[in-house]
């Protein structure tokens, strides 16, 4: 009996799937409900013969791959950002679309992501979470302050408002809705803290499982919070075959398109990963601050560019670096980065 290939185009509340053969012949297609039982009774029939499935990476993946990975059926995940469907065409639909996701798989042409582990993942994304709380408080405490500015004409330091108690707030002010609305704030500025430092306590007792972790936080500029988030967003580091591929996922290189060597367009500057970005930017602000070997290849890169750029470039050193001592497990070394130090000339 032939192999065949099957297409999901998943939604919010249905899934619709198109299943082929190896000749591109299609063999059946059905929308059925978001519900993983309702998923495998139509996939039945078929799962003797299926060689491939490819799952559309929309938000809601997670329950689909997942499922269908435990019922062992062999899932791949497509990435519709490198997808392009032939513009030509008068009509589409989701069932079209779910036949073109088969069609891509028959052809060994279709692009696909990567399915991080799924133990590992709410971890992962616990740690997402996190930064959105640490927005939130940062919103919180700059309202804090340009309130005070407003009613009083006077400047107040992050230090004294990380020290002040409620009670202390709400004397600050003489009108009740601004002793109110002081208060309030402050208290949920204390109520963020207790969570953010809740999920940083289980994150981090995560990430010290991996044997990455420990490594990351040898980089300049990488401490707890960086560790954590390099190490558990970029999952398997064997995905990555060089170190510029890594950098480039970290979206620390250059998304430009060169010919004849003029620069003749730009590539999508989104694709890799944001929090990744996030995370070496601020390791180089960091390592130029704080590291000697940083501090002179910044100020000679920024001396020649700008400032905004010496820092990306920062950032894809130390990314390059990141992948080096994940893929060597080795801990990091500043002389194959930048070279020996230029030896201080002596006294005389």
């Amino acid at each position: 009996m032939k192999k065949l290939v099957a297409g999901m185009d998943l939604h919010s509340n249905n899934v619709v799937i198109g299943v082929m053969d190896l000749d591109g012949q299609r063999v059946a297609t059905g929308k059925v409900a978001c519900d993983l039982k309702a998923v495998v009774k139509f996939l039945a029939p078929f799962k003797a013969r299926l060689e491939r499935l490819a799952v559309e990476s929309t938000f809601n993946w997670y329950w689909l791959v997942d499922g269908l990975q435990a019922q062992q059926y062999p899932v791949v995940l497509a990435n519709p950002a490198e997808m392009d469907p032939y513009s030509g065409l008068k009509h589409a639909n989701d069932t079209s679309d779910a036949f073109f996701l088969a069609e891509l798989l028959r052809l060994n042409i279709l692009p696909t992501g990567y399915i991080y582990d799924a133990k590992l993942r709410p971890v992962r994304d616990l740690l997402r979470r996190r930064m959105l709380l640490v927005r939130q408080r940062t919103a919180l405490m700059l309202s804090f302050k340009s309130l005070y500015a407003r009613t009083t004409g006077q400047a107040l330091t992050l230090t004294e408002l990380k020290a002040m108690e409620i009670p202390k707030a709400r004397e600050l002010y003489q009108h009740p809705a601004n002793q109110l609305i002081a208060g309030m704030q402050l208290e949920h500025i204390e109520q963020l803290n207790a969570s953010i430092a809740e999920l940083e306590k289980v994150v981090l007792a995560a990430a010290r499982e991996l044997p990455g972790y420990a490594r990351l936080t040898t980089l300049p500029g990488v401490g707890k919070i960086l560790g954590m988030t390099i190490t558990m967003e970029a999952g398997e580091i064997q995905r990555f075959a060089d170190a510029g591929n890594f950098a480039s996922y970290c979206r620390t290189v250059k998304a430009e398109r060169i010919s004849n060597q003029k620069k003749k367009g730009e590539n999508n500057a989104k694709c890799g990963n944001k929090y990744l970005a996030w995370a070496f930017v601020e390791a180089a602000n960091f390592a130029r601050r704080y590291d000697e070997q940083c501090r002179r290849w910044y100020d000679r890169k920024a001396a020649k560019t700008n400032q905004i750029i010496a820092t990306k470039a920062l950032a894809c050193k130390l990314a390059k670096a990141a992948w080096h001592v994940l893929t060597a497990e080795v801990d990091y070394d500043a002389q194959r980065v930048f070279g020996p130090l230029p030896a201080t000339p002596a006294k005389t």
